[in-house]
């Protein structure tokens, strides 16, 4: 097979004058709605029960009006379905619908009720990949702050759901006290901002005359770029991990492959890295008279491995300065584990966070640690992503293993993370539920998934929106580009060829 010259990397020295490229500037302005307050202001002795009301106070309008405009001239045998304010104004026989808040009651859930009245103390179950009870024994529930309804019908069987979510539902209550349904509604995408709509507000003169400071970028708003999203990186800081991320790196660097390839690479304007970017601990191996050492406060200070996050940073150092990074944190990442996770403490990274905004800074850094999940505006385009924690625990409650079903449900729902804070651990907000989304993304990723896969969902007023599984790049090698003209997505694989002798 015949190679290109152009794209052999060993090359005679010529007089042929090659251009100068330059990577596609990013427009990058993300959003603070997952960060939480700091110091004396962070405080977890609320009660958690308040979250769910905070959540269905909020969507429970939305889909009462989608309901409304729906059954408002439903009849059944003659008889016109009515709306009823509250779970237990639901009478027997009597069609109509009513709004709360889903309860999946599952025997083999994890329940800390549970584990403290037993007083046996033995080593904790192994987590379960599926809550579902093979006996059948699940139940479905619908609640709100009068009570709680067991509901049936064949729809249910039909629809995902899982606690947290909240739905409106028509049918009749029967003799046994269950409600029958007939129809189902969930509150359905929000509204979509448009591209470049929050990027313009922020231009409106302080005068309130609304001409706006337009700038030469308005050219370039209109220029192709792509944003590479990867996760999973796995870094251990073991020779094995070595080869693979040196083969990312040079990718992204444009060292790894000729003049019309380093022509692509250029055009990536970002690098987002969604969660995982070190594997689970792995302490060092302690002497035995090192043991018998006494410890302080119960820490082994000298069972502590500092490869995983010093290789890390070396990789995120040496990208820097090409190419802005934007680092979400993982299961398996130095931060906090309750939902919504804190950015990564600049002080694991004491190379790359040269490159950091300062502590007081309203601006972005070139290189900015985010919350987990995060939402932001990228040339353009809303972008909103996690680390994969939110559709992991969801697909414990259901059949099958449909990612962007789930990651579908999720917008669709207008919750973020709808089973916190029952089986997900998350921050016990009181004056507003973070994880509701009030803006629709153009853009839904999320880390460390099986496998790469893709979809456009639309939305009841022309709301488009693509779905994107992030893969686990360590057990992959696969990193996606999203092209920011056309918002469609390609794969980047990266193998290691083993010799066989």
């Amino acid at each position: 097979m015949e190679v290109d010259a152009d794209d052999e990397l060993l090359q005679n020295a010529g007089d042929v004058q090659y251009p100068t490229l330059e990577r596609q500037p990013s427009h990058y302005n993300p959003l603070d709605t997952f960060k939480l307050a700091k110091g004396d202001q962070k405080h977890y002795q609320q009660q958690y029960g308040d979250l769910y009301f905070l959540r269905l106070a909020k969507l429970k309008p939305a889909v009462e009006a989608l309901a409304d405009e729906e059954w408002k001239d439903f009849e059944i045998a003659g008889e016109k379905v009515r709306r009823v304010d509250r779970v237990l104004d639901v009478r027997q026989g009597e069609l109509c619908w009513v709004a709360g808040t889903v309860y999946m009651d599952m025997p083999l859930k994890p329940n800390i009720l549970d584990d403290i009245s037993k007083d046996h103390w033995i080593a904790a179950p192994p987590p379960r990949e599926k809550y579902i009870s093979p006996t059948g024994q699940d139940q479905t529930m619908l609640e709100d702050e009068s009570g709680r309804l067991r509901l049936i019908g064949t729809p249910l069987q039909l629809s995902m759901l899982v606690t947290g979510c909240i739905i409106a539902v028509m049918g009749t209550e029967n003799a046994n006290g269950d409600f029958e349904v007939v129809d189902m509604k969930v509150p359905d995408l929000p509204r979509q901002p448009q591209r470049w709509e929050r990027d313009e507000a922020s231009e409106v003169m302080p005068n309130g005359t609304g001409s706006k400071r337009r700038s030469s970028g308005e050219q370039k708003r209109t220029g192709v770029g792509k944003v590479a999203i990867v996760s999973g990186l796995g870094i251990s800081g073991d020779q094995g991990d070595t080869l693979t991320l040196d083969l990312l790196m040079e990718y992204l660097l444009g060292e790894a492959c000729g003049p019309s390839e380093q022509a692509d690479v250029s055009e990536i304007s970002r690098l987002i890295i969604a969660g995982n970017s070190i594997s689970e601990g792995t302490p060092l191996a302690i002497r035995e008279e090192e043991k018998k050492a006494s410890r302080k406060y119960g820490y082994d200070a000298s069972a502590y491995n500092p490869a995983p996050t010093t290789h890390f940073d070396n990789f995120l150092a040496t990208l820097l300065p090409s190419i802005p990074v934007t680092l979400i944190p993982g299961s398996d990442d130095p931060a906090n584990v309750s939902m919504p996770q804190q950015p990564i403490h600049p002080a694991m990274f004491p190379r790359s966070r040269n490159y950091a905004a300062m502590p007081d800074s309203t601006e972005a850094g070139w290189f900015d640690s985010v919350t987990n999940p995060w939402e932001g505006d990228v040339e353009g385009w809303r972008l909103m992503g996690n680390g994969g924690q939110p559709i992991d625990d969801i697909f414990k409650y259901v059949e099958g293993d449909e990612r962007l079903e789930m990651m579908e449900s999720v917008l669709r729902w207008r919750c973020g993370a709808p089973t916190a804070p029952d089986t997900l651990w998350c921050y016990p907000f009181q004056d507003k539920d973070p994880f509701v989304i009030e803006e629709c993304p153009h853009v839904y990723f999320v880390g460390n998934q099986p496998r790469y896969e893709t979809a456009v969902i639309e939305g009841p007023v022309g709301q488009v929106v693509r779905l994107i599984s992030v893969p686990k790049f360590k057990e992959t090698g696969e990193l996606v580009l999203l092209d920011t003209d056309t918002l469609e997505t390609e794969i980047v694989k990266f193998n290691v060829f083993e010799s066989v002798s």
